[in-house]
């Protein structure tokens, strides 16, 4: 470990965002046993819901705050007084609790949403954060659309909520808009003319529209940012949000950023899948991490790589994210080493001329079917006659 490594936290809102994509609405005991999973992952903030919104949401933030034994527990609001009461009494059990609250602050927003002025919603944002703070000392401020806000004004607002008690400002880059090295400016620009930001943690909320979420997330804590909020698989509203798996594993293969997070990565493949079958939402295979193909090789100068060196071809350890090991996958593409270690893995050890006799039976069958299992093995090698 490297000496001034820092921690990033990881503000896990699968069962807030996540949840909000259409057909992933859980029931209670689900939202109990992916909330415990997430706690035991090592999330530092779980976002368990947006309490006014519904009796099923408030129940589940109360529930899951009496669950909880290490990650902070959250409640999203409006900056509204009344969302804010509901927020505070839904969290009321919780060992360490965070009030989120927010509004937008876009131009965009500022108009056409709220129909108001750029000094109305100051006024609002500071009122909702010094009500929140009489609940709770944890207080986070999401100021919507920021990655399409005026700095100046992203700024001032911010500097404005700090003096009102918020511990935490969230700069959602809301509809993905975002280029990394505009999302990253935009939080040094923050570091560098907030009054008052070494009292706050900067944190990154990060959309997918354009495939950019972990992109952006990354460019946050590279100037300055030192939490990122995610969601298990990426899933969220839209295209989703930044993959909670992707942001810490990127973290820790790259010691030179001195980052790193309390996530146990070996728990991500467990987790990716309790909340793909939870939510019935099917894991893409080229998922980076936690995908059926993350760690899977069937082209022939890959396999003859990974099998001689498992580095050559991948960067990550597939066992320090759960897989217990790496695949080669038998296919026309697969080459002669390919072919003598998974043979091997079944008990047959063919010479070099034994090989080449299997291995031009073998291509016969790869042509006609798209995959050769371990069942298949037996009849090729007995086809070539030795």
């Amino acid at each position: 470990m490297i000496n001034n490594m820092e921690f990033v936290e990881i503000f896990d809102t699968t069962l807030r965002d996540g949840e909000q994509v259409p057909g992933c609405k859980l029931d209670s005991s689900t939202k109990l046993t992916i909330a415990k999973q997430l706690d035991e992952l090592g999330v530092d903030v779980l976002e368990a819901g947006f309490p006014i919104s519904s009796p099923g949401d408030y129940k589940a933030v109360e529930n899951i705050s009496k669950l909880v034994k290490n990650s902070k527990v959250c409640g999203l609001t409006r900056a509204v007084k009344r969302d804010i009461d509901v927020a505070a009494d839904a969290l009321r059990f919780a060992k360490r609790a965070r009030i989120h609250t927010g509004i937008g602050t876009s131009e965009s927003h500022i108009r056409f949403k709220f129909n108001s002025s750029p000094e109305k919603i100051i006024e609002r944002a500071t009122a909702a954060v010094a009500h929140a703070k009489s609940y709770v000392e944890d207080v986070e401020f999401y100021a919507e659309d920021a990655g399409r806000t005026n700095n100046e004004f992203l700024a001032k607002i911010c500097q404005a909520v700090i003096k009102a008690g918020a511990t935490v400002l969230n700069i959602p880059d809301t509809t993905g808009y975002c280029l990394p090295e505009e999302y990253g400016s935009k939080i040094k620009y923050l570091k560098e003319n907030v009054k008052g930001i070494h009292n706050a943690i900067i944190s990154c909320h990060c959309h997918n529209d354009l495939g950019l979420a972990t992109a952006n997330s990354i460019a946050g804590v590279q100037n300055g940012a030192r939490q990122i909020e995610c969601t298990i698989n990426g899933i969220g509203e839209r295209a989703g949000n930044t993959s909670l798996e992707e942001v810490v594993m990127i973290l820790r293969q790259h010691p030179k950023l001195n980052l790193d997070t309390r996530i146990k990565s070996k728990q991500l493949l467990y987790t990716s899948q309790l909340v793909s079958e939870s939510m019935a939402m099917p894991v893409q295979p080229n998922k980076a991490i936690v995908g059926a193909n993350a760690f899977a090789h069937s082209s022939g100068i890959h396999q003859d790589g990974v099998i001689k060196k498992r580095e050559t071809y991948e960067i990550i350890n597939p066992r320090d994210v759960g897989v217990n090991e790496s695949s080669i996958v038998l296919t026309a593409r697969s080459g002669r080493a390919a072919l003598a270690y998974r043979a091997k893995k079944i008990g047959y050890e063919l010479d070099k001329l034994e090989l080449d006799r299997v291995y031009e039976q073998f291509l016969i069958v790869a042509d006609k079917i798209k995959e050769i299992g371990d069942k298949d093995l037996p009849d090729i090698i007995k086809a070539s006659n030795l």
